[in-house]
């Protein structure tokens, strides 16, 4: 069973940045990959995808701020972070896309002055 590890989050003020990192227990050979968020009382939500040959898309609202990569062997996935606002404030999620193996833990982003 694929396990999914999120590490990186932390507290930062407005405009300040965070990396992402996202271990995953094999090869994502051929794998597309995302990034997702779930903000306190709203609905898990796709933020960032990349394919298999590092095509990417975001989100409206991370456009230009975001930016995803990924290392296929060992399995990887990263989100640079900046120009962070509060409303990016949630718990980020790596996982594949679109069909999702189980969920990590996730790692908590809170951006705050």
């Amino acid at each position: 069973q694929v396990q999914l590890v999120e590490s990186g989050g932390g507290l930062v003020q407005p405009g300040g940045s965070l990396r992402l990192s996202c271990t995953v227990s094999g090869t994502i050979f051929g794998i597309y990959m995302a990034w997702y968020r779930q903000a306190p009382g709203k609905q898990r939500e796709l933020v960032a995808r990349i394919t298999t040959d590092r095509s990417t898309k975001y989100l409206d609202s991370v456009k230009g701020r975001f930016t995803i990569s990924r290392d296929n062997v060992p399995g990887a996935v990263y989100l640079q972070m900046d120009s962070l606002k509060p409303e990016d404030t949630a718990v980020y999620y790596c996982n594949n896309y679109p069909d999702n193996w189980s969920w990590g833990q996730g790692t908590q982003v809170t951006v705050s002055s």
